[in-house]
């Protein structure tokens, strides 16, 4: 992957980095969740500052990333590889998935 063709790449709370292409960022906001579409700088902003993150029940390299509060959050999801990892998709929802709570902010 060309770095330049890198939009973003976020470090984590948990310490690694999250990257996204332009393509791929391109992808969601178009053909997976629309409603996303002028709102990298929130994606972003869960990634590196989330209020809560749970590990997927299905894949342990998973990690579903949330910022917002009842009833509307931005769930950022990502694989870690190693000391970096890359955004799988990005989300509104009403709720907090299942999942191993694995950080949770400081209140």
């Amino acid at each position: 992957m060309s770095s330049s063709n890198v939009v973003f790449e976020i470090k984590t709370p948990l310490g690694f980095l999250v990257r996204c292409t332009q393509s791929y960022w391109t992808f969601i906001v178009t053909e997976k969740h629309p409603s996303l579409f002028g709102h990298e700088n929130e994606v972003k902003q869960t990634l590196s500052d989330p209020d809560e993150i749970r590990r997927s029940k299905k894949d342990p390299d998973v990690y579903l990333f949330y910022q917002g509060t009842k009833p509307r959050w931005i769930c950022a999801v990502a694989r870690k590889q190693g000391e970096s990892g890359f955004l799988i998709t990005a989300y509104h929802t009403d709720s907090i998935k299942a999942g191993e709570t694995i950080w949770k902010k400081s209140k």
